[in-house]
């Protein structure tokens, strides 16, 4: 075979010398790096070449335990391992593995407010220099009994010029001295100077430096290879395109369920204890087999690459391992930060690159991100592991890695692992108290028990309503926020619960439709076992039937929370950390009935910024603002439990936040309106669409195969209309408009409507909009240019002494 580090050798002079096994382990290709010419690639550690996991891991076991015969049982107990990112992250889990009783820890280039740094240090040649050590445990790197701190093992993929390790060691070494360190690489490529700078630190401290390898020898480089190096990856860049081109899959990936342990870091990260490992392996060939079954099994998986995810490297392994030891046919490799020329040669080591945009939103700025030797590797399916502060809508965007991976093999499949949230420990942090249950009916809410638990405290005792003009104008001067008091519930005339039967009657079959879509999409794409958490309230209706749906059609209980979040003050964190704690949050969907103008889209999304294991897109039954990619529906009609209030969402109010009621363990509040049951319509709502099921059944079959075929990537036209509108009608506030049938539906039943503007011709859908506006004495004005059915406006700078009937906006009074 031809060795891999021919074509660089042949024209830029560069040579290894040293162990005969070298070029087993090594190739060369060329860096777009003005710091370094060359790049060694190793065949075994699993980042740029495809490999066997049981090589790739093997290698680190290996290593581990020639440290643990170097060290002894009993210092290999004292002992700590620390990697380094990105390409030795899974290799130092390796080592750690081989000595088994030490913790592991790998630095980071993705940085934790919440966690203080341990260390850091910078790696000069690398593409992305600086690393960050954030442990979890403050005490990580004092490990080591009476006796003292005992060993570091320090593990990176090649030791070479020694400049990273020494500035580890130097860095770590003023914070938490010990008198032994070890060095482990796959490769020890040290000049003959940098061997003796090494020696230097030992005699200069006083410790102790050991250094452990599977093969040693030298690069040798022509005085001029930086310069050369540099033209030739220009001239090639003219004659080596990218052998693929950006574009959209044609079907979304398949997202396979792992099950992976509650509370199970998802690596080093913030550090990897023997009990971690423990229940990894144990969990392990419960996963593989998930993802067997998920892919269809062995045949149909046929030859499967699993890609990891930069640092993630060990969990990806892992599952890859315990796949090939079920049976498939299975290689392993990341991606990478490190952009690499490919040349489609057999004496060149990196044949092929995608190039795809970072989709973890990097705390060092967007930019390009590769997978190497994908393409061309003969791979049926490609299963991308990411954690879940990765699966990003970046992630899944035209030209994004799935979409790449989409043009390399007929297959593309996606597991999430969920990203650890680290809380650091102090000796003096107190634990927070142990959060309640859900609620659930008859004891709060109307809802069967199983159809929803309210993940909320019960304010049913605390008077809580007030006016709705006393409330807006309090609200808009500032002095409260809307979330501080209720609204008094509406009790709709006779008349107008006529005209809401007559909505039911006729839309129950469309809304059976868009809630079969909505489930079987989420079903399809999210997770096969979700767990909704409905946006309460005006989502828990529909949560009620997407479990109702998925217990129809597929004998599925899916389990179904509601929470809290409020608008400029984010989601129930409480409720998040107890969501966590029950289940894995890569499966958790968040749920709402319909989207305006998308303001709750992005509240979500910046609220879950700190707890990175759920996944921010929102499902919903209608999505006439074209916010996100898992909806029943675009259209912007009647849902008719958008008309009224508590007596169809289970008799609950709103939800409540204020600091004199909802403590810093507390979930937000909420009101049980008991004395409202006799006009509770909330379970005659949900028998009366969950009755058309069946007679749905085959259109949603085909809406959701035309859904997935279909670009559904958000465009946000709403926020767009809604902006055009506020400074056309003189509002210049954007949260005053609130466009489409649910939210004007909720303007003029909590708010204080200052005017609705109306499509012309829209007819019955509007029907109850026209006649609680002629109940409030708000004019409705028809228009030709609407992008949704309706769009109510919110009086303006309102007082109570304000008319603004005029059409024209208004001043305080």
């Amino acid at each position: 075979m031809v060795w891999t580090g021919t074509w660089v050798s042949d024209r830029l002079g560069i040579e290894l010398a040293g162990d005969d096994e070298l070029r087993g382990l090594l190739g060369l290709a060329l860096r777009r790096n003005p710091k370094r010419a060359h790049l060694l690639v190793s065949g075994v550690l699993g980042k740029h070449v495809p490999q066997l996991p049981s090589v790739v891991h093997g290698h680190g076991v290996t290593l581990g335990r020639r440290v643990r015969a170097l060290l002894g049982a009993e210092e290999a107990a004292r002992a700590v391992v620390l990697g380094y990112a990105e390409t030795a992250t899974a290799l130092g889990h390796a080592v750690a593995d081989g000595l088994e009783t030490a913790p592991y820890l790998h630095s980071t280039r993705r940085p934790v407010a919440s966690v203080p740094s341990a260390g850091g240090f910078e790696e000069s040649h690398s593409h992305a220099t600086s690393h960050l050590l954030l442990p979890e445990d403050p005490a990580f790197f004092d490990r080591g009994g009476e006796a003292g701190r005992g060993p570091l093992v320090l593990v990176d993929d090649e030791f070479s010029t020694g400049n990273t390790v020494l500035n580890t060691l130097r860095d770590l070494h003023a914070r938490h001295p010990r008198d032994h360190y070890v060095i482990v690489a796959l490769v020890d490529m040290r000049a003959p100077g940098d061997a003796g700078r090494l020696a230097a630190f030992a005699e200069e401290t006083g410790a102790r430096v050991d250094v452990v390898a599977h093969a040693r020898g030298t690069v040798r480089l022509p005085e001029d290879v930086l310069a050369r190096g540099l033209r030739l990856v220009e001239e090639q860049d003219g004659s080596t395109a990218d052998p693929l081109v950006p574009c959209a899959p044609a079907v979304a990936p398949v997202r396979l369920q792992l099950g992976w342990p509650a509370g199970l870091p998802d690596g080093g990260r913030h550090g990897f204890t023997p009990d971690h490992r423990a229940r990894l392996r144990e969990a392990l060939p419960a996963m593989a087999a998930r993802i067997v079954d998920g892919l269809g099994g062995p045949e149909q998986a046929g030859r499967v690459l699993v890609l990891g995810f930069e640092e993630l490297m060990y969990a990806p392994l892992v599952l890859a391992r315990a796949l090939e030891e079920a049976g498939l046919d299975v290689r392993f490799s990341t991606t990478t930060r490190s952009p690499v020329l490919a040349v489609d040669d057999p004496g060149y080591a990196i044949r092929t690159r995608l190039a795809f945009p970072a989709h973890d939103d990097p705390a060092d700025g967007p930019g390009e991100r590769y997978a190497y030797n994908v393409a061309g590797g003969g791979f049926d399916t490609v299963l991308a592991v990411v954690d879940s502060a990765a699966d990003t809508p970046a992630l899944h965007a035209p030209g994004g890695l799935l979409a790449q991976l989409a043009t390399a093999a007929p297959r593309v499949a996606l597991a999430v692992v969920p990203a650890h949230t680290p809380v650091p420990r102090t000796p003096d942090r107190q634990e927070p108290p142990v959060l309640p249950a859900p609620l659930r009916g008859p004891d709060f809410s109307s809802y069967e028990p199983d159809d929803v638990g309210w993940l909320l405290q019960d304010l049913s005792a605390v008077r809580l309503e007030a006016p709705v003009e006393e409330r807006e104008e309090a609200v808009q001067r500032g002095g409260a926020h809307y979330a501080e008091s209720l609204p008094v519930e509406y009790q709709p005339t006779e008349e107008y619960q006529e005209l809401y039967r007559d909505a039911l009657a006729g839309s129950a079959a469309r809304i059976a439709r868009a809630v079969g879509t909505v489930t079987e999409l989420v079903l399809a794409e999210r997770s096969p076992r979700p767990v909704l958490v409905s946006l309460a309230r005006a989502g828990t209706p529909v949560g009620v039937l997407m479990r109702r749906w998925a217990r129809h059609r597929h004998g599925t209980e899916l389990p179904h929370y509601a929470v809290s979040i409020v608008r400029g003050r984010g989601i129930d964190a409480n409720a998040l950390r107890w969501l966590a704690a029950h289940h894995d949050p890569a499966d958790v969907v968040f749920v709402d009935g319909w989207t305006g103008k998308g303001a709750i889209t992005r509240e979500l999304a910046d609220a879950l910024a700190g707890f990175p294991g759920f996944d921010p897109e929102i499902a919903v039954l209608a999505d006439p603002g074209s916010c996100v990619r898992t909806y029943g529906t675009r259209e912007d009609f009647l849902i008719p439990s958008a008309c009224l209030n508590s007596t169809v969402s289970g008799l609950i109010s709103r939800t409540v936040l204020r600091d004199d009621l909802v403590g810093p363990h507390d979930y937000h509040g909420a009101k049980f309106y008991r004395e409202l049951s006799g006009s509770d319509v909330s379970r005659d709502f949900v028998a009366a669409v969950e009755a058309r099921f069946d007679e749905v059944a085959d259109a949603v079959d085909q809406q959701v195969k035309e859904a997935a075929s279909a670009d559904r990537a958000p465009t946000w036209e709403g926020w767009a209309a809604v902006e055009r509108i506020s400074e056309e009608q003189g509002i210049h506030d954007v949260n005053l408009v609130k466009p489409g049938v649910g939210e004007t539906t909720r303007v003029l039943l909590r708010r204080v409507p200052w005017k609705i503007l109306a499509r012309r011709g829209a007819g019955a859908d509007l029907a109850h909009i026209r006649l609680l506006a002629e109940q409030r004495g708000v004019p409705v004005e028809e228009r030709d240019d609407l992008p949704y059915t309706c769009v109510g406006l919110i009086h303006p700078r309102y007082t109570r002494g304000a008319t603004g009937a005029d059409g024209k906006a208004v001043g305080s009074a």
